[in-house]
């Protein structure tokens, strides 16, 4: 299992080493001290999800209050969607950027996400499956979204007409989620990873 860091702090890409024959494969998605080793503090289980989308769904751009935030790592175990992480920690020096990583059940690739960071992703496939080992549990009063179809994100969709959820149809701009006060404190954020060593 190969673990990098992205472009934004507290985001990577994880590629998994797959050993297969005629009778199927096996791999590691998940290896606490490999985890540990890469971010340097362990990752608690609290909450296992899944969801299923017909191609062309966009859900996201999803994050939750910090403290106390929730991690998410998540993996694609049928089909394949366009995973992105959204930096909304205001004060970070990357604000507003987005990454893209292709998860799919060939590459059976993942990424994690730090407390504090946007998720959403986009089915490139009908029935596409996603998997999500959380930090901590729902928590409804705790939990924001962004619209992703946000101009100033602008992030590349692979979809001609997103379908959306009635919630993150209604959800605010980045600008205003910001305004309101919504968005993560990035040194707050930090504070928080820090104090998981």
């Amino acid at each position: 299992m190969k673990i990098r860091e992205l472009g934004i702090e507290g985001a990577f890409e994880v590629t998994p080493q797959q050993h297969g024959d005629p009778r199927g494969l096996f791999l590691e998605w998940f290896k606490a001290e490999t985890f540990q080793a890469a971010t340097g503090h362990p990752f608690t289980l609290a909450q296992a999800n899944m969801s299923v989308s017909a191609r062309g769904v966009v859900r996201g751009i999803h994050f939750a209050d910090v403290p106390p935030g929730q991690a998410k790592w998540v993996t694609c175990v049928r089909g394949a969607v366009v995973d992105v992480i959204v930096d909304i920690r205001v004060g970070s020096p990357t604000f507003g950027r987005w990454e893209a990583v292709r998860l799919d059940d060939v590459d059976r690739r993942a990424v994690y996400v730090a407390e504090g960071l946007g998720h959403g992703f986009c089915a490139l496939t009908d029935d596409a499956t996603l998997t999500y080992l959380c930090s901590t549990g729902y928590n409804p009063s705790g939990e924001h979204t962004v619209h992703p179809l946000d101009p100033d994100l602008a992030i590349e969709w692979p979809a001609e007409a997103p379908v959306l959820s009635a919630r993150d149809e209604a959800a605010p701009s980045l600008a205003a989620a910001r305004a309101d006060g919504l968005l993560p404190d990035y040194e707050a954020c930090r504070a928080h990873v820090r104090g998981l060593r």
